[in-house]
């Protein structure tokens, strides 16, 4: 019989993504959010930077996290300000109540649902001089004043208005700012290099955006937030920290610059484990392929695992094992194991080796918090050639997001002894 890890002391909290309760009992997978890690990594970003407030990035459903509950737990964790990429976004975090904190969108298209943005009191970015002038109609049509923050693009060649396009935008900004019709409350940009602190890149653009913050305060613009620090620089580069920081990835415990430190060494803890059951467990012959195309072929006799999670469900089909090089890890009886063969749309395959005595319906853990020496993102991140962001963002929908609260369920535990 298989040696299971112990499961963690956790209350379960609600879902996200559309799953139900009855999806995730009757799913063979799941990605369980720990809401107590995403508190404390806030409070911990906020330790490293004193002096500005926190923008827990949320956006693209909180990294794959759930949207609603980490936003939730951000705030909770110190969290002043909420960001996220699109327009609906923010009406989401609105219409489920989460009205305490400022709330960020900066990338949207002509057209976009400002309106309905600005009645929800809702913070928008303007990169581009049409989007200002729907900024401007918007406010007008909801008789509200935006509250509006430049985007400069320093140097990073993405969104944002290039230094000479701030020169032709900012006299009509500042013109419907005596108007009423907006306010220019921050101004901001982002760091192409900020994963490489001793980029010289880095410092450039610190200049380019120290320019653009004195041409807007001496324009006259009601500057409350200034704000250039994504998850790297909060953590590395405290020059750049002005009045918020924006972190992203490192809220869900992840560092940003694992060449210079993994998560623990920052304070921060993984939020998400991705977990499922064997589905298949058999026994076969050396020289048995394994997958398509047959890139893995056993050596010797031994016993295959079947994991129901493949790339629909987020896992990267570069993480395919092959004969000279095992794939993603997998933990699976408490011990690591590579995925053999190419990754398939629903399922990966194990070679648990011979002898082996687990059986269908035993736990396997894809990645989590590496506590137990088990793989985490970053892991699969190195396996699969990418970054552990994009690990954790491509979890599929249809894989259930169980959110639990360790540290709540250990408080009641510890209450109930005390009362025992």
């Amino acid at each position: 019989m298989s040696v299971r890890a112990p499961a963690p002391v956790t209350r379960p909290v609600g879902t996200a993504g559309g799953a139900t309760l009855g999806a995730v009992t009757e799913y063979p997978a799941r990605a369980v959010v720990d809401l107590a890690a995403v508190r404390g990594n806030v409070r911990a970003l906020a330790a490293h930077a004193p002096t500005a407030q926190v923008m827990a990035v949320v956006k693209a459903d909180a990294y794959g996290h759930g949207l609603v509950p980490s936003a939730r737990a951000a705030v909770d964790g110190g969290a002043a300000w909420l960001g996220v990429a699109q327009v609906p976004e923010a009406l989401e975090l609105r219409r489920a109540g989460v009205v305490g904190p400022r709330v960020l969108t900066w990338l949207y298209a002509p057209g976009a649902p400002l309106r309905e943005a600005l009645e929800a009191d809702v913070d928008v970015s303007v990169s581009a001089a049409w989007a200002l002038d729907e900024v401007v109609a918007a406010a007008r049509a909801s008789g509200r004043t935006a509250r509006v923050h430049l985007k400069v693009d320093t140097g990073l060649g993405r969104n944002g208005l290039t230094p000479a396009q701030l020169d032709d935008v900012l006299p009509a900004a500042l013109a419907a700012q005596a108007e009423g019709a907006v306010e220019l409350v921050g101004v901001w940009s982002h760091l192409a290099f900020a994963d490489e602190p001793a980029h010289p890149t880095v410092r450039a653009q610190a200049v380019v955006f120290a320019d653009a913050v004195r041409l807007l305060e001496q324009a006259g613009a009601h500057l409350e937030v200034r704000h250039l620090a994504n998850s790297a620089a909060t953590l590395t580069d405290p020059g750049v920290h002005y009045d918020l920081v924006r972190p992203g990835i490192a809220v869900y415990g992840i560092s940003p610059v694992p060449q210079v430190g993994d998560p623990a060494s920052f304070g921060l803890v993984p939020a998400m484990t991705l977990e499922a059951e064997l589905a298949t467990v058999k026994p076969v012959a050396a020289g048995h392929g394994v997958s398509y195309a047959h890139q893995y072929v056993t050596t010797q006799d031994t016993v295959l695992g079947v994991v129901p999670l493949g790339y629909a469900d987020g896992v990267p089909r570069h993480a395919s094992g092959t004969q000279e090089k095992p794939g993603g890890p997998v933990r699976v009886g408490g011990r690591t194991v590579g995925v053999t063969g190419r990754v398939c749309m629903d399922q990966v395959v194990l070679d648990l080796g011979p002898g082996a005595t687990d059986r269908a319906g035993d736990r396997v853990e894809l990645f989590g918090t590496g506590a137990d020496g088990g793989p985490t993102a970053q892991d699969w991140a190195d396996a699969a050639g990418t970054i552990a962001y994009e690990i954790v963002t491509r979890v599929g929908a249809r894989v259930p997001r169980v959110h639990v609260d360790s540290e709540a369920a250990l408080m009641e535990a510890a209450v109930n002894e005390v009362a025992l």
